[in-house]
Protein backbone atom coordinates (compact mmCIF):
# COMPACT_ATOMS: atom_id res chain seq x y z
CA UNK A 1 0.00 0.00 0.00
CA UNK A 2 1.85 3.08 -1.59
CA UNK A 3 -1.17 5.35 0.78
CA UNK A 4 -2.51 6.12 -3.09
CA UNK A 5 -5.69 5.46 -4.09
CA UNK A 6 -5.03 3.16 -6.36
CA UNK A 7 -3.41 0.26 -4.01
CA UNK A 8 -6.05 1.82 -1.30
CA UNK A 9 -9.07 0.53 -3.44
CA UNK A 10 -7.53 -2.80 -4.49
CA UNK A 11 -6.85 -3.50 -0.93
CA UNK A 12 -10.65 -2.50 -0.45
CA UNK A 13 -11.73 -4.60 -3.49
CA UNK A 14 -9.63 -8.06 -2.03
CA UNK A 15 -11.26 -7.59 1.40
CA UNK A 16 -14.80 -7.22 -0.41
CA UNK A 17 -14.01 -10.62 -2.55
CA UNK A 18 -13.60 -12.15 0.82
CA UNK A 19 -9.50 -12.33 0.64
CA UNK A 20 -7.37 -12.18 3.84
CA UNK A 21 -5.79 -9.15 3.98
CA UNK A 22 -2.59 -7.62 5.04
CA UNK A 23 -1.50 -4.36 3.90
CA UNK A 24 2.54 -3.63 3.28
CA UNK A 25 4.50 -0.59 3.05
CA UNK A 26 7.64 -0.17 1.96
CA UNK A 27 10.26 1.90 3.70
CA UNK A 28 12.75 3.25 1.61
CA UNK A 29 15.24 5.06 3.38
CA UNK A 30 15.10 7.24 6.00
CA UNK A 31 14.51 10.98 5.03
CA UNK A 32 11.01 10.98 4.25
CA UNK A 33 10.38 10.42 7.73
CA UNK A 34 10.92 13.45 9.74
CA UNK A 35 13.26 14.10 12.74
CA UNK A 36 10.68 13.88 15.44
CA UNK A 37 10.32 10.37 14.76
CA UNK A 38 10.83 8.39 18.30
CA UNK A 39 13.43 6.10 18.44
CA UNK A 40 10.49 3.55 19.23
CA UNK A 41 8.97 4.07 16.34
CA UNK A 42 12.00 4.01 14.17
CA UNK A 43 12.61 0.30 15.70
CA UNK A 44 9.27 -0.67 15.04
CA UNK A 45 9.75 0.41 11.80
CA UNK A 46 12.76 -2.14 11.29
CA UNK A 47 11.00 -4.91 12.52
CA UNK A 48 7.89 -4.66 10.74
CA UNK A 49 5.84 -3.23 13.54
CA UNK A 50 2.09 -1.66 12.92
CA UNK A 51 3.45 2.28 13.53
CA UNK A 52 2.39 5.71 12.73
CA UNK A 53 3.77 7.78 10.44
CA UNK A 54 4.63 11.57 11.00
CA UNK A 55 3.94 14.06 8.23
CA UNK A 56 5.96 16.44 6.38
CA UNK A 57 5.67 18.45 3.09
CA UNK A 58 7.85 15.27 0.94
CA UNK A 59 5.58 14.38 -2.04
CA UNK A 60 6.02 11.14 -4.09
CA UNK A 61 5.10 7.86 -3.66
CA UNK A 62 6.58 6.71 -0.16
CA UNK A 63 6.44 9.72 1.69
CA UNK A 64 6.29 9.77 5.03
CA UNK A 65 2.64 11.87 4.49
CA UNK A 66 1.83 8.26 1.92
CA UNK A 67 2.83 6.24 4.69
CA UNK A 68 0.40 7.79 7.22
CA UNK A 69 -2.37 7.99 4.38
CA UNK A 70 -1.80 4.09 4.04
CA UNK A 71 -2.20 3.59 7.58
CA UNK A 72 -5.47 5.81 7.68
CA UNK A 73 -6.80 3.55 4.74
CA UNK A 74 -5.95 0.16 6.49
CA UNK A 75 -7.27 1.27 9.57
CA UNK A 76 -10.80 2.29 7.62
CA UNK A 77 -10.85 -1.09 6.21
CA UNK A 78 -9.66 -2.98 9.45
CA UNK A 79 -6.73 -4.69 8.17
CA UNK A 80 -3.68 -4.77 9.70
CA UNK A 81 -0.88 -2.71 8.21
CA UNK A 82 3.05 -3.36 8.35
CA UNK A 83 6.27 -1.10 7.25
CA UNK A 84 9.00 -3.19 5.90
CA UNK A 85 12.34 -1.46 5.73
CA UNK A 86 14.07 -1.39 2.22
CA UNK A 87 16.40 0.89 2.64
CA UNK A 88 19.47 -1.23 1.83
CA UNK A 89 17.85 -2.71 -0.70
CA UNK A 90 16.32 0.54 -2.24
CA UNK A 91 20.20 1.71 -2.22
CA UNK A 92 21.11 -0.50 -5.35
CA UNK A 93 18.21 1.05 -7.23
CA UNK A 94 19.82 4.56 -6.59
CA UNK A 95 22.94 3.14 -7.54
CA UNK A 96 21.66 2.23 -10.45
CA UNK A 97 19.99 5.21 -11.33
CA UNK A 98 22.94 7.28 -11.06
CA UNK A 99 25.20 4.82 -13.01
CA UNK A 100 22.48 5.02 -15.64
CA UNK A 101 22.90 9.00 -16.00
CA UNK A 102 26.56 8.84 -15.43
CA UNK A 103 26.38 6.44 -19.10
CA UNK A 104 24.24 8.76 -21.19
CA UNK A 105 20.88 6.79 -20.86
CA UNK A 106 18.28 7.71 -19.10
CA UNK A 107 16.55 5.19 -16.47
CA UNK A 108 12.82 4.53 -15.31
CA UNK A 109 14.01 3.21 -11.31
CA UNK A 110 9.77 2.50 -11.05
CA UNK A 111 10.75 -0.63 -13.34
CA UNK A 112 13.44 -1.65 -11.33
CA UNK A 113 11.92 -1.44 -8.29
CA UNK A 114 9.38 -2.91 -9.36
CA UNK A 115 11.30 -5.83 -10.05
CA UNK A 116 13.43 -5.88 -7.28
CA UNK A 117 11.44 -4.70 -4.05
CA UNK A 118 7.57 -5.35 -4.92
CA UNK A 119 8.12 -8.20 -6.73
CA UNK A 120 11.81 -9.06 -5.71
CA UNK A 121 11.90 -7.98 -1.60
CA UNK A 122 7.88 -7.96 -1.08
CA UNK A 123 7.34 -11.42 -2.65
CA UNK A 124 9.75 -13.37 -0.21
CA UNK A 125 8.15 -11.39 2.49
CA UNK A 126 4.46 -12.65 1.19
CA UNK A 127 6.05 -16.12 1.08
CA UNK A 128 7.47 -15.76 4.51
CA UNK A 129 4.07 -15.11 6.49
CA UNK A 130 2.25 -17.82 4.15
CA UNK A 131 0.62 -14.94 1.90
CA UNK A 132 -0.60 -16.91 -1.55
CA UNK A 133 -0.46 -13.69 -3.60
CA UNK A 134 1.23 -9.97 -3.61
CA UNK A 135 -1.57 -7.70 -4.99
CA UNK A 136 -0.74 -4.13 -6.30
CA UNK A 137 -2.63 -0.85 -7.74
CA UNK A 138 -1.01 -0.99 -11.16
CA UNK A 139 -3.27 -0.42 -13.66
CA UNK A 140 -2.59 -4.08 -15.91
CA UNK A 141 -4.66 -7.44 -15.48
CA UNK A 142 -3.09 -11.17 -15.65
CA UNK A 143 -4.98 -13.35 -17.73
CA UNK A 144 -5.78 -17.12 -16.44
CA UNK A 145 -4.15 -19.12 -18.95
CA UNK A 146 -3.65 -22.73 -17.13
CA UNK A 147 -1.95 -24.47 -19.49
CA UNK A 148 0.83 -21.97 -20.95
CA UNK A 149 0.59 -19.67 -18.11
CA UNK A 150 -0.95 -16.65 -17.08
CA UNK A 151 -0.32 -13.67 -19.38
CA UNK A 152 0.21 -9.91 -18.53
CA UNK A 153 -2.43 -7.31 -20.21
CA UNK A 154 -2.79 -4.14 -20.79
CA UNK A 155 -4.91 -2.29 -17.91
CA UNK A 156 -8.54 -1.32 -19.67
CA UNK A 157 -7.99 2.07 -18.83
CA UNK A 158 -5.37 3.20 -21.80
CA UNK A 159 -4.35 6.29 -20.31
CA UNK A 160 -3.11 5.22 -17.07
CA UNK A 161 -1.74 1.44 -18.31
CA UNK A 162 1.27 0.39 -16.32
CA UNK A 163 2.06 -2.96 -17.76
CA UNK A 164 4.70 -0.89 -19.30
CA UNK A 165 6.48 -0.80 -15.78
CA UNK A 166 6.04 -4.56 -14.89
CA UNK A 167 8.07 -5.85 -18.46
CA UNK A 168 10.42 -6.97 -15.77
CA UNK A 169 8.44 -9.23 -14.02
CA UNK A 170 9.89 -13.45 -13.70
CA UNK A 171 6.62 -15.76 -15.67
CA UNK A 172 6.50 -17.65 -12.21
CA UNK A 173 5.01 -13.86 -10.57
CA UNK A 174 2.53 -14.15 -13.22
CA UNK A 175 0.82 -17.26 -11.37
CA UNK A 176 1.11 -15.21 -7.56
CA UNK A 177 0.01 -11.78 -8.54
CA UNK A 178 -3.38 -10.55 -8.26
CA UNK A 179 -3.97 -6.27 -10.02
CA UNK A 180 -7.48 -5.63 -8.61
CA UNK A 181 -8.11 -2.55 -10.60
CA UNK A 182 -6.75 -3.57 -13.94
CA UNK A 183 -10.87 -4.01 -15.46
CA UNK A 184 -11.32 -0.11 -14.14
CA UNK A 185 -11.08 2.83 -15.38
CA UNK A 186 -9.76 5.99 -13.29
CA UNK A 187 -12.61 7.72 -12.72
CA UNK A 188 -14.08 4.19 -11.43
CA UNK A 189 -11.26 3.72 -8.92
CA UNK A 190 -12.10 7.95 -6.94
CA UNK A 191 -15.63 6.81 -7.17
CA UNK A 192 -15.40 3.51 -5.05
CA UNK A 193 -12.72 4.76 -2.94
CA UNK A 194 -15.74 7.52 -1.96
CA UNK A 195 -18.17 4.99 -1.54
CA UNK A 196 -15.93 3.39 0.80
CA UNK A 197 -14.79 6.81 2.52
CA UNK A 198 -11.24 6.01 2.01
CA UNK A 199 -9.66 9.08 2.72
CA UNK A 200 -7.52 9.12 -0.06
CA UNK A 201 -10.31 9.75 -2.55
CA UNK A 202 -9.27 12.71 -3.61
CA UNK A 203 -5.56 12.55 -3.52
CA UNK A 204 -3.34 13.71 -6.32
CA UNK A 205 -1.70 11.27 -8.45
CA UNK A 206 1.92 11.02 -7.82
CA UNK A 207 4.16 12.44 -10.68
CA UNK A 208 7.78 12.57 -9.01
CA UNK A 209 10.31 9.97 -8.44
CA UNK A 210 9.88 8.96 -5.34
CA UNK A 211 13.34 9.82 -3.67
CA UNK A 212 14.40 12.90 -6.18
CA UNK A 213 13.52 16.48 -4.40
CA UNK A 214 11.26 18.59 -6.28
CA UNK A 215 11.77 16.40 -9.34
CA UNK A 216 15.42 17.75 -10.07
CA UNK A 217 17.25 14.59 -11.21
CA UNK A 218 20.07 16.79 -12.11
CA UNK A 219 20.92 17.80 -8.77
CA UNK A 220 19.95 14.68 -7.26
CA UNK A 221 22.71 12.87 -9.74
CA UNK A 222 25.32 15.78 -9.04
CA UNK A 223 25.41 15.79 -5.27
CA UNK A 224 26.26 12.47 -5.39
CA UNK A 225 29.17 12.28 -8.32
CA UNK A 226 29.99 15.74 -8.83
CA UNK A 227 32.70 15.08 -10.47
CA UNK A 228 31.47 13.65 -13.21
CA UNK A 229 29.38 16.35 -14.33
CA UNK A 230 31.99 18.36 -16.37
CA UNK A 231 31.50 21.91 -18.78
CA UNK A 232 31.41 20.03 -22.28
CA UNK A 233 29.70 21.53 -25.70
CA UNK A 234 26.89 21.85 -27.76
CA UNK A 235 26.61 21.50 -31.27
CA UNK A 236 24.42 21.08 -34.07
CA UNK A 237 24.63 18.27 -36.62
CA UNK A 238 27.38 19.61 -38.55
CA UNK A 239 29.79 19.70 -35.62
CA UNK A 240 29.30 23.66 -35.14
CA UNK A 241 29.76 24.78 -31.74
CA UNK A 242 26.33 26.50 -30.32
CA UNK A 243 27.60 26.91 -26.60
CA UNK A 244 27.86 24.47 -23.80
CA UNK A 245 26.59 23.01 -21.13
CA UNK A 246 27.39 22.15 -17.64
CA UNK A 247 26.69 18.50 -17.66
CA UNK A 248 25.59 15.69 -20.26
CA UNK A 249 23.67 14.05 -17.03
CA UNK A 250 21.20 17.06 -17.31
CA UNK A 251 19.90 15.89 -21.03
CA UNK A 252 17.90 13.51 -22.32
CA UNK A 253 16.81 12.62 -25.52
CA UNK A 254 14.57 14.36 -26.77
CA UNK A 255 14.86 17.61 -24.74
CA UNK A 256 13.70 20.78 -25.63
CA UNK A 257 14.00 23.38 -22.52
CA UNK A 258 16.77 23.94 -20.69
CA UNK A 259 19.24 24.10 -23.42
CA UNK A 260 20.51 27.54 -23.17
CA UNK A 261 20.91 28.27 -26.52
CA UNK A 262 19.05 31.19 -28.05
CA UNK A 263 17.63 30.38 -31.97
CA UNK A 264 15.25 31.40 -33.95
CA UNK A 265 13.65 28.22 -34.49
CA UNK A 266 13.21 25.08 -31.35
CA UNK A 267 16.17 22.97 -30.89
CA UNK A 268 15.97 19.56 -29.24
CA UNK A 269 18.62 17.13 -28.07
CA UNK A 270 19.12 14.63 -31.03
CA UNK A 271 22.22 12.59 -28.96
CA UNK A 272 24.43 12.77 -26.16
CA UNK A 273 28.04 11.32 -26.67
CA UNK A 274 29.15 10.74 -23.11
CA UNK A 275 32.96 9.86 -24.14
CA UNK A 276 33.48 13.73 -25.99
CA UNK A 277 30.73 14.81 -23.19
CA UNK A 278 28.57 16.91 -25.80
CA UNK A 279 25.32 17.39 -26.83
CA UNK A 280 23.89 17.14 -30.48
CA UNK A 281 20.76 19.59 -30.88
CA UNK A 282 18.74 19.92 -34.04
CA UNK A 283 15.02 20.16 -35.22
CA UNK A 284 12.41 18.18 -34.02
CA UNK A 285 12.18 16.16 -37.39
CA UNK A 286 15.76 14.93 -36.74
CA UNK A 287 14.58 13.13 -33.70
CA UNK A 288 12.34 10.98 -35.93
CA UNK A 289 13.93 7.12 -36.50
CA UNK A 290 12.87 4.08 -38.18
CA UNK A 291 14.39 1.74 -35.70
CA UNK A 292 16.14 1.12 -32.50
CA UNK A 293 17.96 -1.36 -30.63
CA UNK A 294 16.81 -3.18 -27.45
CA UNK A 295 18.66 -5.50 -25.24
CA UNK A 296 17.81 -7.41 -21.50
CA UNK A 297 14.69 -9.05 -23.15
CA UNK A 298 12.24 -10.58 -20.53
CA UNK A 299 10.02 -12.94 -21.99
CA UNK A 300 6.43 -13.32 -20.57
CA UNK A 301 5.60 -15.29 -23.13
CA UNK A 302 7.31 -18.45 -25.31
CA UNK A 303 9.97 -16.48 -27.10
CA UNK A 304 8.80 -16.97 -30.66
CA UNK A 305 10.60 -19.43 -32.78
CA UNK A 306 11.25 -17.01 -35.78
CA UNK A 307 13.98 -14.87 -35.30
CA UNK A 308 11.77 -11.99 -37.05
CA UNK A 309 8.18 -11.36 -35.98
CA UNK A 310 5.50 -8.42 -36.25
CA UNK A 311 4.21 -6.64 -32.37
CA UNK A 312 3.39 -3.06 -31.33
CA UNK A 313 6.30 -1.45 -29.91
CA UNK A 314 6.84 1.58 -27.74
CA UNK A 315 9.98 3.63 -25.97
CA UNK A 316 8.66 5.71 -23.37
CA UNK A 317 5.72 4.56 -20.62
CA UNK A 318 3.02 7.44 -22.28
CA UNK A 319 3.62 6.44 -25.87
CA UNK A 320 1.28 5.22 -28.44
CA UNK A 321 2.07 1.78 -29.33
CA UNK A 322 3.98 1.87 -32.68
CA UNK A 323 3.81 -1.61 -35.21
CA UNK A 324 6.84 -2.51 -35.53
CA UNK A 325 8.72 -5.76 -37.23
CA UNK A 326 11.25 -7.33 -34.75
CA UNK A 327 14.70 -9.01 -35.44
CA UNK A 328 16.39 -10.69 -33.46
CA UNK A 329 20.48 -10.00 -33.75
CA UNK A 330 23.07 -12.22 -33.56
Amino acid sequence: MSGGVDSSVAAALLKQDGHEVVGCFMRLGHDEFNSSTSDDQNDAELTGQCVTAHRNNRQGCCSTNDAADARQVAATLGIPFYVLNFKDEFDRIIEYFIKEYDSGRTPNPCIRCNQWLKFGRLLHYAQAVDADYVATGHYARIEQCHSDGNRLLRGVDRQKDQSYVLFASSRRLLDRLMLPIGELAKPDVRRIARELNLPVSDKPDSQEICFVPNNNYAEFVQKRTGDSFKEGTIVDLSGRVLGTHGGHQRFTIGQRRGLGIATSYPLYVLDKDTQQNSITVGPKDELLTDRATADQTNWLIDPPDDHEFKCQVKIRYNSEPTPACVRAIT
